[in-house]
């Protein structure tokens, strides 16, 4: 029984634990989610979405296998038990090439989630949730056939090298990849009817392919509870709004729910979730935007101590202005408006370009600047006063690069509290 199997489990028995899933490539957010697994002794889920990680190299320019290499060598880096650290793999199907014709950009779906296998991922979200440009009809069905396809290729290159099996998601009610679309204000939580229809569907479609082993490793199902989150607005879990789900994922042996977009919810929210079966926490944006505070925090403390400092934020806004394909479709609004969202939105746009030259050379610049000696306090209660506080008690050292791990491990403690009480 692998980690994934025993939160399903006590799930089953009335325990209401969870597991967060960071769903990241940035480095400091991976060490960050390393560390604070270390420090917890628990398993840690990093899960890598089909834009992000894919056979072409993806928007991080990393094939499966590269990101399991780069994941390995931060656990290696940290001490991190390699048998304690679960690779998922999220949103697999034809999302990325849903502009080419079905037959197309499923047997590059085929490929993808081929090599997320053959690579070490172990839990496979199974997601054939959008149409493709020649699909003049998309009924459940389809998309519950086109799952199972994906699940056949999964199943015939399933590597049984290590203690863990493949553990799939399915689901077609997920919420938009990286946040809320412009001025959506309301979301309708998915009837029970419908999560039921999905499940029933999804089983009749692996078997049809013979896959009956298959589909006792599925554990979860995406539904939408009602959280979501846009540039400036978060939508709060609304559990009586839910109860409904709640009461139907009890009635079903060997599944729970896998939450998407649980970023900025209060740890009060994110207990709520885990309570009521939703035992798959992802988180994303929310970590590389607490990173983002915490460099533009450091900023402002060597703008007060150097000269010449590093114009980090500057040279983050002069790179999205260059090449503006990561967020121009996502921050609506006039200039001023678009200016205020490049830096501060919930979306997280931003995320997308730390890793050019420019920003690379820059954000070296400010480590540099700021050193190796401990910052001055009265800065740090000014700009950090949360990081500051753990100073003081010698929690934590008072040095640059700790304050921005510091920063997102914050994030990943409410998501620890909520999903394993003590």
């Amino acid at each position: 029984m692998n980690y994934l199997d025993t939160i399903l489990s006590a799930q089953k028995f009335g325990q209401p634990r969870g597991v967060t899933s960071v769903c990241s490539a940035h480095p400091f957010v991976l060490e960050a989610a390393l560390r604070h697994g270390l420090a917890h002794n628990r398993p840690v889920l990093i899960e890598a979405t089909c834009n992000q990680v894919n056979q072409f190299g993806g928007y991080t320019g990393l094939t499966p296998a590269d990101f399991v290499r780069y994941v390995g060598e931060i656990a290696g880096r940290v001490g991190f038990p390699r048998q304690n650290l679960i690779l998922g793999g999220d949103h697999l199907g034809p999302l990325v090439w849903a502009d080419e014709p079905a037959q197309v950009a499923m047997e590059k779906a085929k490929t993808l989630v081929r090599d997320y296998v053959q690579a070490g991922f172990t839990k496979i979200h199974l997601d054939c949730s959008m149409p493709c440009a020649d699909d003049t009809d998309f009924p459940v069905e389809l998309i519950a056939q086109r799952a199972a396809e994906l699940a056949q290729v999964a199943s015939v290159h399933e590597l049984r090298i290590t203690n863990h099996d493949l553990r799939y998601v399915i689901g077609s009610e997920v919420p938009p990849a990286g946040g809320a679309k412009a001025g959506e204000t309301h979301l309708i939580v998915t009837h029970p009817a419908d999560a039921a229809q999905t499940i029933e569907l999804t089983r009749q479609a692996f078997s049809a392919l013979g896959l009956d082993l298959a589909w006792e490793q599925v554990i979860a199902l995406v539904v939408q509870p009602g959280v979501e989150f846009g540039d400036e607005s978060v939508h709060e879990y609304n559990r009586s709004a839910a109860a409904g789900l709640k009461e139907f994922i009890e009635t079903v042996p060997g599944l729970v729910y896998e939450a998407h977009s649980t970023d900025y919810q209060t740890r009060v929210a994110l207990r709520a979730l885990v309570d009521d079966h939703f035992a798959i926490l992802k988180v994303g944006p929310w970590l590389t935007f607490a990173f983002r505070e915490a460099v533009f925090a450091l900023a402002e403390i060597e703008a007060t101590l150097c000269e010449t400092p590093s114009r980090i934020r500057e040279t983050l806004e002069a790179a999205m202005l260059t090449n503006p394909a990561h967020w121009k479709k996502h921050y609506g609004g006039d200039a001023q408006t678009q200016k205020f969202a490049r830096s501060f939105s919930f979306s997280d746009r931003i995320r997308y370009y730390w890793n050019t030259p420019e920003t690379q050379q820059a954000f070296e610049r400010l480590m540099y600047d700021l050193g190796e000696k401990p910052l001055p306090l009265a800065l740090l209660s000014q700009y950090l006063p949360e990081q500051y506080e753990k100073v003081r008690s010698g929690e934590l050292k008072n040095h640059p690069r700790e304050l921005l791990l510091a920063r997102v491990i914050g994030v990943l403690d409410g998501y620890a509290e909520a999903c394993l009480p003590a």
